[in-house]
């Protein structure tokens, strides 16, 4: 990443800082990452609920992420949220951001750009540690934001502050929260709703994906996220939304809608897995469900997107593409 790109991100971070000090709900943060292939093409690499030290695997799947990275060429990473446990990140100087991300994502090909949404676990840290540009001056790779857009031309990316939307997180009282910037939590959650239906219905964009922290449908120990069902997804469906991917369950799944085009893809398998909890689901819409670590890739060419789930051992368990005409699983 050049010095231009370090500096454009750190200004936006400092942007979306101030406003969630002061408890404004700004116009989605917008972000350029053109692919820079000669044929146009985008490799991503998306992993979710991972930040242990390196500890439950987490090592293993950087490692393998790493040569499928090289592999790829990856133009960049995704990370589905719960990006430091168990409770995300005391102030920008805790050293878990160190010990977690900088010190286990080594491999070269991983030195891309981290496009990062926050997790349930990261909302019981310190949010703002999270959004602040310390930790990019700390590591270029890294970014991380609540709600914000990535344009890579041919496709965009969505990413939806998914945790305030849950209801139970406001009530338990085993885990207290980071709600400042939040509160009064209708009139966010109604500012999220409405900036994304407006960038989505704006979007010329071939290919539309849209990446939370949680599921909207899972077969996992988590489970459906009846608030995202009932508040996004109808979003997501009248906007012809391509995938949705997120994180959260602990596991690597994918469910196909018999409703629309909309794959539901999740890449949860960072670090701590193997729950052993798996509920039943239609087998027309359960495409694969892998109870274990590992991690996704993603190509997007103009007329098809390829997806690949790797396990620990970096072996495709799973792979599906789809044209914008037929839909192929392979």
């Amino acid at each position: 990443m050049t010095m231009k790109n370090i500096t454009y991100a750190t200004i936006l971070l400092m942007v979306y800082a101030v406003a969630a000090t002061v408890n404004v709900v700004a116009e989605l943060q917008r972000f350029e990452h053109l692919p820079t292939k000669a044929d146009g093409s985008l490799d991503i690499l998306v992993i979710g609920d991972w930040g242990r030290r390196g500890l439950y695997n987490q090592s293993y799947v950087a490692f393998q992420m790493g040569k499928v990275g090289e592999k790829i060429d990856a133009d960049f990473i995704v990370s589905t949220g719960d990006n430091f446990y168990e409770d995300g990140l005391v102030n920008d100087q805790d050293s878990l951001f160190d010990e977690s991300f900088t010190q286990v994502y080594t491999v070269t090909s991983l030195q891309k750009q981290w496009y990062s949404v926050l997790g349930n676990h990261d909302y019981r840290g310190n949010v703002s540690a999270q959004l602040s540009p310390t930790l990019t001056h700390k590591d270029s790779k890294w970014l991380c934001l609540r709600s914000f857009i990535v344009n890579s031309g041919i496709v965009e990316f969505f990413f939806v502050d998914t945790t305030p939307f849950q209801d139970k997180y406001f009530t338990e009282e085993e885990h207290t929260y980071d709600w400042s910037g939040i509160l009064p939590r209708e009139e966010y959650l109604s500012n999220v709703l409405k900036e994304v239906d407006m960038a989505l219905e704006e979007s010329n964009a071939t290919w539309k994906i849209v990446i939370g922290h949680h599921t909207i449908f899972s077969a996992g120990s988590h489970g459906n996220t009846q608030e995202l069902v009932d508040q996004l997804l109808p979003i997501l469906e009248a906007k012809d939304v391509d995938l949705y991917i997120n994180g959260h369950d602990h596991c690597l799944q994918h469910i196909s809608s018999q409703n629309s085009q909309l794959q539901f893809l999740t890449s949860g398998g960072g670090s701590k897995a193997w729950r052993g909890e798996v509920n039943q689901w239609d087998p027309k819409e359960m495409k694969f469900y892998y109870d274990g670590q590992g991690f996704m890739t993603l190509r997007v060419t103009d007329n098809e997107i390829s997806v690949a789930f790797y396990n620990v051992f970096g072996e495709i368990i799973h792979s599906w593409r789809t044209s914008k005409y037929t839909h192929m699983d392979s």
